[in-house]
């Protein structure tokens, strides 16, 4: 197992706040705009995001975490029960701007259940991904995100992984671990 660190937490610091510049510059006051973690790793991107926003002046951001697993395609065909986690959306998303926030973008799959899951918080006028990681070579759908951190090109038993110093890892910081199955 050959595990390389591609991002450290200064790098991670970096491409966050460009991020966050990026979105400002899309979205200036935020006030039709909702970001939306996806559960259960995007909502670390998300709360890291929304802490740089504030610090850069955006306090009114309505913001929320979204979960995906009854819309997984692959939702009957595990051999063990997925846990759900906590949807928290607390805003109608009808006619609003929404931008989707996840740590690794892979397949597609997740964004596509995502886009399905969010039609029943209202009907956006325009969805945008942000993803902190592309794993650019290996989409099955014919997904792309609007702002990306950084992209990896990986082999499809790679495992890229986002580690956060608030849950239980030693510093922020992206791997590519290889031979991985996923």
């Amino acid at each position: 197992m050959d595990k390389k660190k591609l991002l450290d937490a200064r790098s991670i610091s970096i491409t966050l706040n460009r991020l966050a510049q990026q979105l400002i510059e899309n979205h200036g006051d935020f006030q039709n705009t909702v970001l939306i973690g996806l559960q259960t790793r995007g909502i670390y991107v998300l709360e890291k995001l929304v802490a740089i926003l504030n610090a850069n002046g955006v306090n009114k951001l309505a913001s929320g975490t979204l979960d995906i697993t009854f819309f997984r395609d692959d939702f009957r065909r595990r051999d063990s029960p997925l846990e759900p986690s906590m949807t928290k959306i607390d805003v109608l998303l009808e006619g609003k701007k929404v931008v989707f926030i996840d740590d690794v973008l892979y397949t597609g799959r997740s964004v596509r259940s995502a886009m399905d899951a969010v039609q029943s918080f209202g009907r956006p006028s325009e969805i945008e991904l942000l993803v902190l990681i592309d794993r650019r070579f290996s989409r099955e759908l014919p997904i792309q995100p609007d702002y990306v951190g950084e992209q990896v090109d990986s082999l499809a038993g790679d495992r890229v992984s986002v580690e956060w110093q608030d849950i239980n890892a030693s510093e922020d910081a992206v791997y590519l671990e290889k031979g991985i199955h996923e």
